[in-house]
């Protein structure tokens, strides 16, 4: 039987004052699709999800939508009452006993909130939204959205708020969903994680692509070769990302489904890889054998904080190209501060971090540049161009190439009368874009970037990561875009809340293995706690098991500890399993039915294990 079309587009317009977001587009969506949609910023990919759902009427064309269709959509602003609780935003009234039982519900609370105490939160499940920062906020709606389960689930930006762990949770946890799926998102990784076709709006259309990102940089170069529509410069971007591609994990490029030798043609002249030693050795041309040296330091945000580093070492060299991973509040911003301040020789100030053991030393010709999370302070009435060529009228980006001020401005979508707009006038993203280019104009020879990838569009991504590409200095990178560590960096740190930073041989991958085994090891103490207080409560009321029973007792638990842990790393191999056979629905369907009879078997014995564990007691 032919699947369910839940919602139909038919010949749909769309304007905004004088801009046309949507002309003639007809698409459709299916029961069990999962639609990624890419685009430039202000291109319309927003309005096309809200026209998907209703949220916005059509100025022309058909929007069908199928009877009795349930639909949720994350925007990227909440409505949420301010006065509610994180509990009426989550579950609503349904009673404790009964979302507490649904191991569906669990998993929600587990990777987005903290557990199903919701300890992420100030006060737990107790915490008013009007006491949540963005973040949180963030994570609530989209918890709301998970636990509700609708026919048809709409994102705008899912990834925004997350960080590295969550991302990969979010995508394991989407990939059994019966219903359908509509993703608007930057992180290539996600997309290529969830997403068996692509829709890409651009100038008012809707442009449909097979599979996840990998095959839509496949598709969309093939396309551009068979019309040579494109302009050179798009057409050099297109072949290093299918380079890229092809270089990449055997994971990222078995994923779709088309053979990569189909892409040779595509990519005779193929760019040569990052010389790692080329750049390397230009680099310490540039900066001299020494970069930064932390030795023994224990570090905190502020005088009177928490330590977020404690006594540790660590060494940046020239050319080193480093991404720096760990949750939120374990120190990776503070870090940045620091290399900051001792660059400039501020740690002594109020607003540098507290160094309270060991020291810093920094190279002489150490020159930085450093990206926070703020946007920097602008003069409104002042231009692009000219607030750019006021820094410098060139940038030298190693390996002999130099670009003029305004080409910099042109890669970076500043074309045409952007080039002369008044940056009082820009948005959020272009402003961003601007605050970038102003640091790599002045020279620098070390660049800390702090979540750099916020507010940029797939395709100015993609011109960041070439620049990054032949840039020969010391980077270190903090961000939650997980492809663009991969691309850019070729070593990965990590501050795992424990107060070292640990170097991890292998990546991303090795990161979330650690911070499963830190949420296991957090299970299990409070289950232990949890037991304890019950046979603490219950001593001298109840009776006591004889020589032969407690022996059977603790043969038996020690059995039940032992299938839990094989158990634990069986729903680990199918959450990996599912996220990777998302594009088939007939796999997903066989590992989700395999993932839901483990997890009642491992909480079965989780419950007998806490009954004998008492009974011990």
């Amino acid at each position: 039987m032919a699947p369910v079309t839940y919602v139909a587009l038919e010949n749909v317009s769309k304007a905004l004052g004088t801009r046309t977001l949507l002309s003639g587009v007809t698409v459709g969506i299916t029961e069990g699709a999962r639609i990624g949609v890419v685009g430039r910023n202000g291109g319309g990919k927003t309005t096309l999800v809200r026209v998907l759902v209703g949220a916005e009427a059509v100025d022309a064309g058909r929007v069908v939508r199928y009877g009795g269709l349930t639909i949720g959509l994350l925007e990227q602003t909440d409505d949420l009452d301010p006065a509610a609780t994180l509990r009426d935003v989550v579950v609503g009234e349904r009673p404790e006993h009964e979302w507490a039982g649904d191991a569906r519900v669990r998993d929600v609370l587990d990777g987005l909130l903290g557990g199903v105490t919701a300890s992420a939160y100030s006060d737990r499940l107790d915490t008013v939204v009007g006491t949540m920062s963005g973040g949180e906020r963030r994570r609530a709606a989209l918890a709301h959205l998970l636990v509700a389960d609708p026919d048809l689930l709409v994102l705008d930006e899912p990834t925004n708020h997350l960080d590295v762990e969550a991302v990969s949770w979010l995508a394991a946890h989407l990939a059994p969903r019966r219903g359908a799926l509509v993703a608007v998102t930057h992180d290539r990784w996600f997309l290529d994680a969830v997403a068996s076709e692509t829709w890409e709006v651009v100038d008012g259309r809707v442009e449909r692509y097979d599979g996840g990102y990998a095959a839509y940089v496949l598709a969309k170069a093939e396309r551009a070769r068979q019309t040579a529509s494109s302009e050179e410069r798009r057409q050099n971007l297109l072949r290093k990302e299918l380079a890229w591609l092809r270089r990449g994990a055997p994971a990222r490029t078995s994923k779709p489904k088309f053979r990569i030798d189909a892409a040779n043609d595509l990519i005779a002249d193929e760019p040569p890889p990052r010389d790692r030693l080329a750049l390397e050795k230009f680099a310490t041309a540039r900066l001299g054998k020494q970069v930064y040296d932390l030795e023994d330091v224990t570090l905190a945000p502020a005088p009177g904080a928490d330590p977020v580093v404690t006594r540790q070492t660590w060494r940046l060299g020239p050319g080193d190209r480093v991404g720096l991973l760990g949750p939120n509040g374990a120190g990776k911003t503070t870090i940045l501060r620091l290399l900051n301040a001792a660059h400039d020789g501020v740690l002594d100030t109020d607003v540098a971090p507290d160094v309270r053991h060991g020291g810093i030393r920094v190279g002489q010709t150490v020159s930085v540049a450093h990206l926070s999370q703020a946007l920097a302070e602008i003069d409104p009435d002042e231009r692009v161009l000219e607030s750019l060529q006021r820094q410098a009228r060139y940038v030298e980006l190693g390996k002999g190439r130099t670009l003029t001020a305004q080409q910099l401005l042109e890669n970076f979508g500043f074309t045409g009368d952007k080039l002369f707009t008044r940056l009082g006038d820009l948005s959020g993203g272009e402003r961003r874009r601007l605050q970038l280019l102003r640091l790599l104009v002045n020279g620098p020879n070390v660049l800390l970037l702090d979540e750099p990838t916020n507010d940029l569009d797939v395709e100015m991504l993609t011109v960041l990561e070439d620049l990054l590409d032949t840039w020969p200095g010391t980077l270190v990178v903090v961000s939650h875009d997980r492809y663009f560590l991969e691309r850019t960096t070729d070593t990965i740190y990590a501050l795992l809340g424990d107060g070292t930073i640990r170097h991890l041989p292998n990546g991303v991958d090795e990161y979330l293995e650690r911070r499963r085994a830190v949420a296991v090891g957090a299970r299990a103490s409070a289950a232990l706690a949890s037991t304890a207080a019950s046979a603490s409560a219950a001593t001298g009321s109840g009776t006591r098991l004889s020589g032969g029973d407690a022996r059977a007792a603790r043969k038996e638990l020690t059995r039940i500890e032992r299938r839990t842990e094989r158990l634990r790393g069986e729903e680990d191999r199918l959450h990996a399993a599912l996220a990777g056979a998302a594009t088939d629905h007939e796999r997903v369907l066989v590992l989700d039915a395999e993932l839901r009879a483990v997890v009642a078997e491992r909480e079965q014995l989780e419950e007998q294990w806490l009954e004998l564990a008492a009974e011990l007691e």
